[in-house]
């Protein structure tokens, strides 16, 4: 049957038709007092999303984009800087850095594992000359479902005294509670393709007063990514460049859904939908890539062991129309990830359930019990 796609990723997620169809108003002029207006409401409902009083500024790009745009704009060539990796996207920011002529320390943890906060700390605490100038932590490790302490790590950042901290919160923003004010984050990155429920396209990026303060000393060459220019353009509900304005009606609508349903009972959302994924796969002898205590919320890995990963993924995705993402560089063919964030519900959760256990029995898998999946994560889901 066409048109029944269902998208179980990590991104981009699932849309509400609602977001879709608000996406299909004839477009208004970007200098225009209607679309002034449409992003000052915009701009709020970020500022309630991040928990914040600092800028939140909108880039036409990838999150990828709103992170490079974070780190060229409070860093000089060849600052020193702290990077935590432990997954694709940490390895990411490192190359980032590289790529900027910066001088990058890392701090690994083995893939599936999280980072650990006392390295920070005895990192921070032996630069005694305060030559570290910002430490970039991936808040939830989309490449292995590890939710990393982002918390303790900023307060150590904090204590420090003169480093910022820049985070990636590409997949924990909207999936769980990120309070950038309390928690003293100066630059926060994420992506409209996950959390917020809307198409890729937009990057979201904030700057806290510290951040601003480096921005002054920074020299990275930045011209499109030049957050300046974005921060004079917003003060009047503008844009410095063309805007993608069907995405400003997509956000405008998502954020209002949000707002409805209140930041504590979508974080209480994410985390029942974490749950009854993670007690299915259990139930159906499917080992699990992370720790229970260090799960993320938006996406969950899975290693099985009597059948192959890409083998559940093309059965799922040509008998049920059901994507789930793979593993990424060494991981490839040995996980598969189920996504569980943005526009996601209870039913969303029982059918994939269900098709993943249709799909052990097709290809023979061993060692399950065909409907223990499915009464777990029921069991979950319908508790009080």
């Amino acid at each position: 049957m066409e048109d029944k796609f269902m998208l179980m990723i990590p991104g981009p997620t699932p849309v509400p038709e609602r977001v879709l169809l608000a996406q299909a108003q004839h477009l208004i002029g970007h200098r225009s007092g209607e679309f002034s207006q449409l992003m000052g409401e915009v701009v709020e409902g970020l500022k309630w999303l991040h928990q914040t009083q600092n800028d939140v500024l909108m880039l036409s790009a990838s999150g990828t984009g709103a992170m490079e745009a974070g780190i060229i704009n409070v860093l000089s060539v060849g600052d020193r800087v702290l990077v935590g990796s432990n997954g694709k996207f940490g390895d990411r920011w490192v190359k980032v850095c590289q790529a900027f002529g910066l001088k990058v320390d890392v701090i690994e943890a083995e893939w599936g594992k999280p980072l650990d906060p006392n390295a920070f700390k005895a990192a921070l605490e032996a630069d005694t000359e305060k030559a570290i100038k910002a430490v970039l932590v991936t808040h939830s490790e989309t490449s292995t479902g590890v939710l990393n302490d982002l918390q303790t790590i900023a307060a150590h950042v904090k204590t420090h005294g003169e480093a910022l901290i820049l985070v990636d919160a590409v997949t924990s923003l909207g999936a769980c509670s990120v309070p950038v004010d309390e928690w003293g984050l100066d630059v926060v990155a994420s992506g409209s393709q996950k959390g917020y429920m809307i198409p890729p396209g937009l990057g979201f990026v904030t700057m806290s007063d510290r951040a601003w303060q480096a921005y002054e000393r920074s020299d990275i060459p930045k011209f499109y990514f030049d957050l300046g220019p974005y921060r004079k353009s917003a003060a009047k509900n503008m844009t410095p460049f063309t805007p993608p304005v069907s995405l400003f009606f997509a956000i405008q609508v998502a954020l209002k859904m949000m707002q409805d349903e209140g930041l504590e009972n979508i974080f209480a959302r994410h985390a029942r939908l974490q749950q009854a994924i993670r007690e299915a796969m259990k139930a159906l002898g499917l080992p699990l890539f992370t720790a229970d205590d260090v799960a993320s919320p938006a996406v969950t890995a899975v290693m099985p062991q009597s059948v192959e990963a890409e083998q559940i993924r093309s059965v799922m995705k040509q008998e049920f129309d059901i994507a789930l993402a793979g593993g990424q560089d060494h991981l490839k063919g040995k996980i598969f990830r189920i996504g569980h964030l943005g526009f996601v519900s209870d039913r969303d959760i029982l059918t994939a359930v269900a098709a993943l256990e249709a799909t052990l029995a097709k290809l023979g898998a061993n060692g399950f019990t065909p409907g223990a999946g499915l009464m777990a994560a029921q069991s979950v889901l319908t508790a009080a």
